[in-house]
């Protein structure tokens, strides 16, 4: 299963064929960096903070498909395929999405305990609205007609006059003092 780096909204779904009590183990980057799943996904980088697992027992009358479309906004008609399938799964299930390959290309491969479900899109954003048809929204962005703004030279003499009585200061002070 390939992943690009420049993938973005895709969720893939897989299914954990473990007893409850090991499930916790298996999912939980140890302190020593071990991660049994990163290892049963065969991936080389993997995020712990967008690494779903979900109890389906927790979700109640609610179906994963359903905790899907919520959760993630999954639709489509290939999910629409597969919402059967992903409705009678029991146990854990295991949400990836593109945010937790973390914008490495890398290549899958998936083994025991894991079982590959499904693949789905997140729809695409709908355009920000219509073009802005205003006469100053019309033109060249850029340099003025005449050429290059004109600058100020005021903080340029600014600086010059404190190099100068700075060091006047500092000499009318010491005469005073003395």
């Amino acid at each position: 299963m390939h992943i690009k780096s420049s993938e973005r909204g895709v969720i893939r779904v897989f299914h954990i064929d473990l007893p409850r009590e090991a499930v916790d183990r298996f999912t939980t980057q140890a302190g020593t960096g071990e991660w049994p799943v990163q290892y049963a996904l065969g991936a080389t980088s993997l995020r712990a903070a967008f690494v779903e697992v979900v109890d389906l027992r927790d979700l109640g009358e609610m179906s994963l498909s359903q905790y899907l479309v919520s959760a993630h906004d999954v639709s489509g008609a290939d999910f629409d395929k597969m919402r059967p399938r992903l409705d009678q799964l029991t146990g854990f299930a295991l949400v990836l999405p593109s945010q937790a390959f973390d914008q490495t290309e890398q290549d899958l491969t998936i083994a025991a305990p894991l079982r590959w479900v499904g693949t789905f899109n997140e729809p695409k954003p709908a355009p920000g609205g219509a073009p802005i048809r205003t006469t100053s929204a019309k033109g060249i962005v850029g340099t003025p007609k005449g050429g290059a703004p004109k600058t100020s030279n005021t903080a340029i003499w600014v600086v010059i006059g404190l190099f100068f009585l700075v060091p006047l200061a500092v000499v009318a002070a010491r005469v005073l003092l003395n």
